[in-house]
C-alpha cells in the first residue's frame, strides 16, 4: 500500500498526461453526478429524426460485460472480461481510442448465465482516481492517467463477504473522504474505507428486524392496474428468507436527514441507512425486497420521500423517515404499490413523476406514477422494459432488446420523440444503461460502444 504523502501528492500535483480539466456534463459515476440519473445538460435534440441521432464513432474490442460507462475529463471508463482478466479501461470521449486498459485480476466463473459475460459495475472517477469493484469483490483505486493499481481490498476475504449468486455488480460511492461498499458480511454489511489509502474506517452490521409488519396486501401480476396500499407504518419490517446477511446488487446513495448524514443501501434483504460518521445502523425497511435477494435497482431520495423497489412478484414502498430519540429513524411507509415492480433499469424522479420499467423476467414496460402518492398516472406497453436516463428535459429508454427511444416526460400521457434500433446486437439483454454526457449519448453492448451525437442543431 502506497504512502500517503505519495497519494496526497498525486491528489494535489498536475499530470502532464491527464491535461484535460472536468467539464461540466461529465457524467463521473453510476446514475451521473447524483446517483439519480438526471443530467442537468441542455441544448440536446428534443426530436429525433427518423433513423435517430448521427453516430459519431463506434468501437470494438471492449470485452464482454453490462458495465456502464463512466464518463471525465474527457475520458471514458468502464469494466470487461477479456479471455482470462478482468479488465478496466480508458477511452478518449473525442473517437472512442484506447488510452490504456489495466488488469484487475483473473475472470470470476460465475455460475448463473444471466450476465456472466462479465462485470456490471461502473467505475467512479474522483479526480485523478478511479474505483472500482470487481465481480469477485476486488476494490480497486487506480490512477486516471494511467490506470496504475494505488490499492486493493478483497470484499470476502478482508470483511467475510458473500459473493453474491450473479457476482457484486455494486459501483462504489464515493462520499468526502470514504469509499462506502457492501461487502454483505455478517460483521461487515456496510464499510467505509478511506479513499487514499482503502484503511477501513468503520464497518456496519445490518440493522435489526426488529417489527412484523401487516399483512401485504395481494400482490396483482405485473403491469395490472390498481390502488398502492396506503398509510402504514413500516417499521423495521420482517425478515423474509435469504442468508443472514448479504449484499445485493444495488448500488448506496448518501442523503441528509433531519440533520444526520446517513447511507442508503439495497441490501438482499432489505433497504437500511447507516449513520456516515461511524456506520451506526440506524433504520430498515424490508417491505421492497423479495424473497430471493436479486434487489437491483439504487433508491431514490426526493421531497422527503426515500423509495426503493424490486420485481418477482414484489414492487416498490415509500417511506418517510422520522427521528427518534435514541438517534435512530424509523420508515413510515407512506405507500407501497404493486404497479413498479423495478427489476434492474433504475427509476427516476421527475416534476413529481415516478418513472421506470415495471416488470421482471418476463417483460414488462413503462409506468408513470405520481411520486407523492402512488398513484398510477399512466402505462405503455409500446415502451418495452429497459433502462432509463434523463437529460435535456427527455427521458431516453434503453430496451431489453435493443431499442432507444425519447420520451417527453408528462404526468398526463405517453409522448414519444423518436426512437432507433441498436445495430450490431449481441445475443444478450440489452442491460447496460443509457448515459449522456457533453452532447453525446453513448450506448454499450457488451464488446461494442456506440457514441451518438445528441447536440441540438
Amino acid at each position: 500500500m502506497r504512502s500517503l504523502a505519495f497519494l496526497l501528492t498525486l491528489t494535489v500535483c498536475s499530470s502532464n498526461v491527464f491535461a484535460e480539466a472536468a467539464k461540466p456534463f461529465d457524467w463521473p459515476q453510476w446514475q451521473g453526478p447524483n446517483r439519480d440519473a438526471i443530467s442537468q445538460e441542455t441544448g440536446l435534440m428534443q426530436q429525433w429524426p427518423a433513423a435517430g441521432p448521427a453516430l459519431a464513432w463506434k468501437v470494438t474490442g471492449l470485452g464482454g460485460g453490462d458495465s456502464t460507462p463512466s464518463i471525465a475529463a474527457g475520458r471514458i471508463f468502464a469494466m470487461s472480461i477479456r479471455g482470462e482478466d478482468e479488465v478496466v479501461w480508458a477511452l478518449s470521449e473525442a473517437d472512442g481510442e484506447e488510452l490504456w486498459v489495466t488488469r484487475l485480476g483473473p475472470a470470476y466463473a460465475q455460475r448463473m448465465p444471466q450476465s456472466k459475460e462479465g462485470p456490471g459495475a461502473s467505475p467512479t472517477v474522483d479526480g485523478k482516481l478511479l474505483y472500482v469493484i470487481g465481480m469477485a469483490g476486488n476494490v480497486a483505486c487506480l490512477q486516471v492517467d494511467d490506470g496504475k493499481i494505488v490499492w486493493q481490498r478483497d470484499l470476502k476475504t478482508d470483511f467475510g463477504g458473500a459473493i453474491p449468486a450473479w457476482s457484486y455488480r455494486e459501483s462504489p460511492l464515493i462520499d468526502g473522504d470514504k469509499l462506502i461498499c457492501t461487502p454483505g458480511g455478517d460483521e461487515a454489511m456496510i464499510v467505509a474505507l478511506n479513499k487514499m489509502t482503502g484503511e477501513t474506517i468503520w464497518k456496519s452490521k445490518l440493522p435489526e428486524a426488529v417489527a412484523a409488519p401487516a399483512p401485504r396486501e395481494p400482490e396483482k401480476t405485473e403491469g395490472e392496474s390498481g390502488s398502492p396500499g396506503r398509510g402504514r407504518r413500516g417499521g423495521f419490517g420482517r425478515g423474509r428468507g435469504g442468508p443472514s446477511a448479504g449484499a445485493g446488487y444495488a448500488s448506496a446513495i448518501a442523503i441528509d436527514v433531519a440533520g444526520v448524514r446517513q447511507y442508503v443501501q439495497f441490501t438482499a434483504k432489505a433497504l437500511i441507512g447507516v449513520s456516515a460518521d461511524n456506520g451506526k445502523p440506524l433504520w430498515r425497511y424490508d417491505r421492497p425486497a423479495n424473497g430471493m435477494g436479486i434487489n437491483c435497482s439504487t433508491p431514490i431520495y426526493q421531497d422527503g420521500l426515500l423509495f426503493a423497489s424490486s420485481a418477482y412478484g414484489t414492487g416498490g414502498g415509500a417511506v418517510k423517515l422520522l427521528k427518534k430519540e435514541d438517534g435512530t429513524f424509523e420508515p413510515e411507509e407512506v405507500y407501497f404499490t404493486s404497479s413498479m415492480q423495478n427489476h434492474h433499469g433504475g427509476m427516476i424522479v421527475y416534476d413529481g413523476c415516478l418513472y421506470g420499467g415495471n416488470g421482471g423476467n418476463g417483460g414488462g414496460f413503462l409506468v408513470c406514477l405520481d411520486f407523492a402518492t402512488g398513484d398510477i398516472l399512466w402505462r405503455e406497453r409500446d415502451a418495452q422494459k429497459g433502462s432509463l436516463t434523463m437529460a435535456g428535459e427527455r427521458l431516453y429508454l434503453r430496451t431489453e432488446d435493443g431499442a432507444v427511444v425519447l420520451i417527453e416526460p408528462n404526468r398526463e400521457k405517453y409522448i414519444e420523440r423518436g426512437r432507433f434500433q441498436q445495430p450490431d446486437r449481441s445475443e444478450s439483454p440489452a442491460w447496460a444503461h443509457p448515459v449522456i454526457a457533453n452532447g453525446k449519448l453513448y450506448i454499450r453492448d457488451h464488446d461494442v460502444l456506440f457514441c451518438y451525437d445528441v447536440k441540438a442543431q
